[in-house]
């Protein structure tokens, strides 16, 4: 039954892991506009018009600026971890590879579900992963400054998923729930932390 309960855990860090590698590449990030990004838009078609324009162009200009002014904070496209993230995107997929390789080898090895030296590095890779994304959904990347602000999307949700799953995988030990099997009602338990055994 330990063993059972054990390959349940390792098989949540797999599928962990192979979340988080598939989230690397699914948005991250909904990009829209400030108001300080439409109005430096209009700026700059106003500069162009001024210098350049025709009437017919300036009588254009005012319907421009009503439609720029409704793309405040209305997503125009989204970003992937691939995309906006040029270092930790990497980093993700290698702490996904290794968690995919530890778990699979630990499923596939004799006895090796009850290891700790299996179960210990998987829980490390999932919480120095969590740590990442955690950080990157806190301080997103900021690609124009003030001029677009950037909305958290799924893909970042399912890495923090699948990091946790990794590590409360790896964590889902069998040796307590033997313990508490072979001990009903928790007597054996309490002997041990107390040094009182029941009279019988």
């Amino acid at each position: 039954m330990g063993e059972s309960r054990s390959a349940y855990g390792l098989l949540a860090s797999a599928f962990g892991a192979i979340l988080l590698a598939v989230s690397v590449f699914l948005p991250w990030y909904g990009v829209s506009f400030t108001a300080d990004g439409v109005a430096s838009a209009e700026r700059a078609g106003e500069q162009f018009v001024a210098a350049f324009g025709t009437p017919a162009l300036q009588s254009h200009l005012g319907a421009l600026h009503a439609s720029l002014g409704g793309l405040v904070g209305h997503e125009l496209f989204a970003l992937s971890a691939h995309q906006a993230l040029s270092t930790l995107n990497v980093l993700l997929l290698i702490l996904a590879g290794l968690g995919i390789l530890i778990a699979l080898m630990a499923l596939a090895g004799p006895a090796a579900a009850s290891s700790d030296a299996n179960r210990v590095p998987l829980a490390l890779l999932g919480l120095l992963g969590a740590a990442c994304v955690v950080f990157r959904m806190v301080d997103r990347p900021s690609p124009a400054g003030q001029l677009v602000s950037l909305s958290l999307r799924e893909g970042a949700w399912l890495a923090l998923l699948g990091c946790v799953s990794m590590a409360v995988g790896a964590l889902w030990s069998p040796g307590a729930t033997a313990a508490a099997k072979g001990s009903p009602g928790g007597a054996d338990v309490w002997s041990e932390l107390s040094g009182w055994t029941p009279e019988t």
